[in-house]
């Protein structure tokens, strides 16, 4: 077929332009079709991926938080706030200008010219971040990070930013400028529990809102960044620096005057009172564990009234501050204190050096070997057994299976009665004692006056070879200081809502007196204990006009020791050492240990205006006081080596305290199998041998400085 084919041109008209072709303003309507359906189903598809789960928007004014618990001391005064504080919404009208002025500045200076996002904010942040290679500057408006503090999480992906980008419109949609940035200070974080501006006022400063300073205002503006690292409380010169960068901000912003701001740099800023004592907030962790088991986990606001005494507080800190930073270059790092009233009431409680530093509580958790301060649990059990103070013993070698104990100073003293080998911390008569009366015998009588840690039955625990904490060793001496009658220690009085409902209330049941040493026992036991102070190894912490008792106790490796004392009614215990359990430096339970329990007391005796020891129950009938045990205490010098030598009173910070004494290697002592305890008439006292002379210990290493 000539001339026939198909053509996919069909050609037509005058020019042969394609038939039905469209113009230039129809193709532009065309493709501008095309796109928005195609941005339709975009808008359709990102609503339906990032606005699925949006949350919702009608629990704005909910506040979600935390219960809030108030701690009280003894008389009412504030110890401390755990948990989320809620005060009552601020009136923005009532703020001072620079208060709110210092957050925009700082946060988002151009909060009031944006609509909930700052293209020119977000592009100048991602070109900082671009430059320096990481997040060093954000792009959120302020009114951005109220929509993710009231609905969103604070994960990190493209997802809660978009979905932080639409709720921020929604919100400028909603609610004015002014409702929104009282939103935000009313809702934002500012660390340490407290939400909005009025809590955050009253935690840091104990003022409202209303009454803030530029500096305050200034500080609290800067924490946003990072509460925790801004803290003022833990963190002060870093979060001085950053309220600088705030009040330069509130400068160049035309908030403040270069005057005003040169004026509030002069002008210290106080942290309150509350948060800036920190050692108390070790007795609060130990009372929250409490307060779950006694109320279960808390529903609403509580008020816990305790037993503690901020005053003594303030001065067991200062006690253990000062004997810390004085023999910190012979290694000594931590310390702890435990205070009992003779209830068993903790009237002071000081959980290590810097509860910053390290929250773990050594007063209550830590358990280190008691040393000779186990001891009165063996002569508390020899006096139940048959002896007396006067009874003749024998610090003579002896061997218990293949352990020999050594004194202290490598040499014996022979025939004393029992009241001098308690004072001097005799090692051979406490552990040949314990081994004829009995250490099962031993252990009971520590556990009838209140320790519960694992006791031992190996020959060296008459000498402290047991592990217990500074609150058991407090809780058991108790028993000496209040009449016989054993305690347990506790915190707690009260615990009640603000409106005054009472949740718990501790029973007189529970603190009901129950006797754990009878008389003539107590009586004995008191009398040894003040030979200890009077001229034994506690003489460095006997107080003048003071009727005091107690007993030292050090490791013969020299990595724990102990002080415990008493008076009538109140019982202090004192531990100091390292956590890494290596040596200090020559340091016994009559150097440090002693000079903070008598640096403590020397504050509080006044304040507690205690009695003299108390003699306890009735003597059995027809029992007749021996002549003064302190006639039967020899002139000896101090065999354990725990008090420089002489008769003069010592003053716990005395700096010729703080080298150790020369020490000498004691030599293996030789077999001995006669009996060492043999009770006889009493016989004159005999002069012990002189003390040698002993090579000090090799140096150690120098320690960490201290941060208190």
């Amino acid at each position: 077929m000539a001339g026939s084919g198909f053509s996919f041109w069909r050609g037509g008209g005058d020019g042969g332009q394609p038939k039905g072709a469209r113009t230039p303003v129809q193709r532009l309507i065309y493709w501008g079709s095309v796109l928005a359906v195609w941005g339709i189903i975009f808008l359709v598809v990102f609503f339906a991926v990032f606005a699925r789960d949006l949350p919702d928007t009608s629990t704005l004014y909910n506040i979600d938080r935390q219960p809030s618990i108030t701690y009280l001391d003894r008389n009412g005064a504030l110890i401390a706030v755990r948990g989320t504080q809620q005060a009552p919404p601020a009136d923005l009208d009532a703020l001072p200008d620079y208060v709110p002025a210092a957050f925009i500045a700082i946060e988002d200076r151009r909060f009031y010219h944006h609509p909930g996002f700052d293209p020119i904010g977000m592009t100048r942040a991602i070109a900082a971040n671009m430059r320096a290679g990481r997040v060093v500057q954000g792009g959120s408006t302020l009114t951005q990070q109220l929509a993710k503090n009231l609905f969103l999480s604070p994960d990190q992906n493209m997802k809660r930013k978009v979905q932080e980008l639409m709720l921020a419109v929604w919100l400028e949609m909603k609610f004015s400028k002014e409702e929104i940035l009282a939103l935000y200070l009313n809702r934002v974080y500012f660390g340490a529990g407290a939400y909005g501006i009025e809590a955050a006022s009253q935690r840091y400063f104990d003022k409202g809102a209303k009454d803030l300073t530029v500096g305050e205002a200034a500080l609290l503006a800067g924490l946003l960044k990072a509460p925790s690292r801004y803290s003022p409380v833990s963190e002060s010169e870093r979060a001085a620096a950053r309220a600088t960068v705030v009040l330069n901000e509130m400068v160049d912003a035309g908030v403040i005057t270069a005057e005003q701001r040169a004026q509030a740099v002069t002008e210290p800023v106080r942290v309150s009172r509350t948060l800036a004592t920190q050692h108390a907030q070790y007795f609060v962790d130990w009372l929250d564990k409490q307060i779950r088991e006694l109320v279960g986990e808390p529903t609403e606001d509580m008020i816990v009234e305790t037993t503690l005494d901020l005053t003594l507080q303030t001065s067991a800190e200062r006690a253990v501050r000062r004997i810390l930073e004085r023999d910190a270059s012979r290694g000594v790092q931590q310390a702890a204190l435990v205070a009992l009233d003779g209830e068993g009431r903790v009237r002071a409680m000081i959980g290590g050096a810097s509860y910053t530093d390290s929250q773990f509580n050594r007063a209550v958790d830590a358990r280190r070997q008691a040393g000779s301060a186990w001891k009165p649990f063996v002569y508390l059990t020899a006096l139940e057994s048959g002896y007396t103070p006067q009874t003749r013993v024998n610090d003579a070698p002896i061997r218990i299976g293949n352990w020999s104990p050594r004194n202290y100073s490598g040499s014996f003293a022979g025939e004393m009665s029992m009241a001098n080998a308690v004072a001097q911390s005799t090692n051979t008569v406490a552990a040949g004692m314990a081994d004829q009366i009995g250490r099962d015998n031993v252990a009971r009588a520590a556990r009838r006056l209140g320790i519960s840690s694992r006791i031992g039955l190996e020959p060296a625990m008459a000498l402290g070879a047991v592990e217990v904490s500074p609150l058991e060793m407090a809780q058991a001496y108790d028993a000496f200081a209040n009449g016989g009658k054993r305690v347990r220690a506790y915190g707690i009085s009260r615990i009640r809502t603000p409106q005054g409902r009472v949740i718990y209330q501790r029973a007189s049941r529970e603190t009901g007196p129950v006797q754990a040493i009878s008389n003539p026992y107590l009586y004995y036991m008191n009398q040894m204990l003040r030979g200890v102070m009077t001229s034994g190894t506690g003489r460095a912490a006997a107080i003048s006009g003071r009727d005091t008792a107690g007993k030292t106790g050090t490791t013969s490796d020299y990595k724990d020791a102990w002080f415990v004392g008493y008076t009538g009614g109140f019982v202090t215990a004192v531990w100091v050492g390292k956590d890494d359990n290596t040596a200090m430096r020559g340091v016994t339970g009559g150097s440090a240990p002693a000079a903070i329990w008598k640096a403590f007391m020397q504050a509080a005796l006044p304040r507690l205006n205690a009695p003299a020891i108390p003699d306890g129950p009735p003597m059995p009938e027809g029992w007749q006081p021996p002549s003064p045990v302190e006639s039967l205490i020899g002139q000896i010098g101090d065999l354990f080596g725990d008090n420089p030598p002489g008769d003069r009173a010592v003053d716990p910070l005395d700096e010729s305290l703080r080298e150790p004494q020369p020490r000498q290697r004691p030599t293996a002592p030789e077999r001995n199998d006669q009996p060492v305890l043999r009770p006889t008439q009493p016989q004159p006292q005999r002069d012990p041998p002189a003390p040698r002379p002993e090579p000090a210990p090799p140096p150690e290493k120098k320690a960490d400085p201290l941060f208190f």
